[in-house]
């Protein structure tokens, strides 16, 4: 073995062929990856807060090795992918990446999830100068490494953006909302996109102003919340026309609980990051619900982009209903996962080998190309967070629809 045994979770998801098939075969079967592994190193949620995710990462992670392996392998040679549960607990991410890099001595790093943990492996990949592409960490500027490689972009500037998209979507409706609610989580991706951070103080609240519309109510709640019954009372005592709930995971289903617990139900309400499933399952109580995405599979989107596509997608729901996930759907936290994955191998097709710098280099230079976001060009002006293609999707029918932008929407915004 290259590496000691592991104590942790270890998915050895490659086996190297028996037989090699050449290029010129007669059916036109690639060559199976053959040789030394290809060892990538990563830690991901599997038990504690963000495990109901980090499932989700696992399972999109383990379908594109195999689909990379059956396909010929990683510069001809198969992948291994070695997964250490780091519990949900950021404290664990640097001691476990430097574990992997310094006693493992893997080949190539993948980033964990949620910002946090990325945060700290980003720390352990700078001082080692490996590349990092990472799914989730949208927080631009706190994103300074030049060789980490974001998933899911909402460009440099979040804080703007999302309120903005949200804004201009909203604006179309027959009757556009006039007065706002902005309830904020106070963890950090989320307080940021109410607020902004540092120099930029920009934010859903400071645009709500600038734009002449009414801010009837702000509460900023810890994450900690679990009695929504006196904010459920401020949103209807106030009235809003929309609710902005920069909120995550079930916020938006305790909130909605709360306020449907009062028999009452605001016109319009967003939510930013919230567990996809939950919200589905509350049936009218959610419907109209908005959020935000950068993939979600409807079919006018699966018949734009392919057969391959398609394809994984359906893969993913077959491997997701087999572990038993609650919501098996391959969306915004899947899509990203598989971007990374292709950035990663994008890279090192790029570079022609498994020298961390070259990879970095030829990422800067020739970008991605990914199945479900398009070709990616990385700037480290701006972070390497290239131009966003994020959509606002909405809850319609019990099931989640993109709606906007116009030009990449599934449904009507309503």
């Amino acid at each position: 073995m290259r590496f000691p045994a592991l104590a942790a979770v270890v998915l050895l998801l490659a086996t190297a062929a028996c037989e090699s098939k050449s290029a010129s075969d007669d059916d036109g079967t690639p060559a199976a990856a053959s040789g030394e592994p290809i060892v990538v190193g990563s830690t991901l949620s599997l038990s504690g807060a963000f495990a109901a995710t980090g499932a989700i990462h696992k399972i999109a992670g383990e379908a594109f090795v195999e689909r990379v392996n059956k396909e010929g392998g990683l510069l001809g040679r198969p992948i291994q992918w070695v997964v250490r549960d780091d519990e949900s607990d950021q404290a664990k991410v640097s001691t476990l990446y430097e574990q992997l890099i310094t006693q493992d001595k893997v080949d190539l790093i993948m980033g964990p999830y949620a910002t946090p943990n990325i945060l700290s492996a980003m720390a352990v990949a700078a001082r080692h100068r490996y590349v990092l592409p990472q799914h989730t960490a949208v927080i631009a500027p706190q994103l300074t490494y030049d060789c980490q490689f974001p998933a899911w972009s909402i460009g440099p500037t979040p804080n703007q953006f999302v309120p903005n998209q949200l804004f201009e979507a909203v604006a179309t409706l027959p009757t556009p909302p006039r007065r706002i609610a902005i309830l904020t989580n106070q963890n950090g991706s989320t307080d940021f996109v109410s607020y902004g951070a540092g120099n930029n103080r920009s934010g859903a609240v400071s645009i709500t102003k600038e734009k002449g519309l009414d801010l009837v109510l702000e509460v900023r709640y810890p994450p900690t919340t679990t009695d929504w019954a006196p904010i459920a009372a401020q949103v209807r005592d106030a009235k809003p026309d929309l609710v902005i709930n920069n909120g995550l995971g079930v916020d938006p289903v305790n909130l909605l609980q709360a306020m449907a617990q009062l028999n009452y139900k605001p016109p319009a309400m967003f939510s930013l990051f919230p567990a996809p499933g939950p919200p589905l399952g509350l049936g009218a109580t959610a419907e109209g619900l908005l959020s935000v995405s950068i993939f979600e599979p409807n079919k006018p989107t699966l018949d734009k982009l392919g057969a391959k596509a398609t394809e994984i997608v359906t893969d993913f729901k077959n491997r997701a209903t087999a572990a038993k996930l609650p919501y098996t759907v391959f969306e915004t936290q899947a899509a990203a996962s598989w971007n990374a994955w292709e950035i990663l191998t994008g890279g090192v097709k790029s570079a022609g080998k498994l020298d961390q710098q070259a990879i970095c280099d030829a990422l800067h230079k020739d970008g991605a190309e990914t199945t479900f976001s398009g070709k990616l060009a990385f700037d480290p002006k701006q972070n390497n967070f290239w131009p966003t293609t994020q959509t606002i999707k909405q809850i319609q029918g019990g099931d989640w629809v993109t709606v906007w932008p116009r030009d990449r929407a599934a449904g009507q915004l309503k």
